[in-house]
């Protein structure tokens, strides 16, 4: 996708969007107080360190010990519904605009988890990372962090103007029926990830067999 063409569609979201975001404020004022927002340090384009700005879906509570609660348990209904419909991704509209991130793209990932991946990460990172992607379309959370690696290098690899839009339809559809494991996708990108790897040299191979 063109910048130009990104940019038009982020400032007719952000026209289209704005009573949902002032109304996610209102709820989550409401059931978690402030602050509304947090900031999380992630990698963008090139390696390069971005804050990646959400709406803050979980409260401070904390047990007996003092430690956070689990995840589960500092969440309200309402924040669910938020998370569930990705509400809580709008703020990172204006990281669109500022150039940080893009509308469609990989997910934008802590360092440690990026470098986890070695080369392949760096590939990964190529591009700007985006707001919705692929692996979000195609399983998200039901979907191993190696499974998630091999749908954003299919991206990577052939990422064009009529995959971003489809891309697009398709986290309506995950933000209206829930999320849902793409099989045909995951087997697509895997054999097209192995068909990159180098094949040994021939002496190797009979190597091998004579072992």
């Amino acid at each position: 996708m063109a910048r130009w063409q990104e940019l038009l569609m982020v400032w007719a979201l952000l026209v289209l969007t704005l009573p949902f975001r002032l109304l996610t404020a209102g709820l989550l004022l409401a059931h978690l107080g402030r602050p509304l927002m947090f900031r999380q340090p992630r990698v963008g384009q090139g390696g390069r360190a971005i804050l990646v700005p959400k709406f803050r879906t979980m409260s401070e509570a904390r047990g007996p010990d003092g430690q956070l609660l689990p995840d589960a348990q500092r969440q309200t209904p309402v924040s669910g519904i938020v998370r569930r419909l990705r509400l809580d991704e709008l703020p990172q509209l204006d990281r669109i605009i500022a150039g940080d991130m893009a509308l469609v793209g990989p997910r934008p990932l802590l360092e440690s988890t990026l470098r986890g991946f070695g080369a392949p990460g760096v590939i990964r990172s190529s591009v700007r990372p985006g707001l919705t992607g692929w692996a979000q379309v195609s399983g998200n959370t039901r979907l191993s962090d190696a499974e998630k690696l091999a749908l954003d290098l299919w991206y990577v690899a052939h990422r064009s103007l009529g995959l971003d839009l489809r891309i697009l339809w398709d986290t309506l559809g995950v933000a209206l029926r829930g999320e849902r494991r793409h099989e045909g996708r995951l087997r697509a990108a895997q054999d097209w990830l192995r068909d990159q790897q180098p094949a040994a040299p021939p002496e190797m191979e009979m190597a091998g067999a004579m072992s």
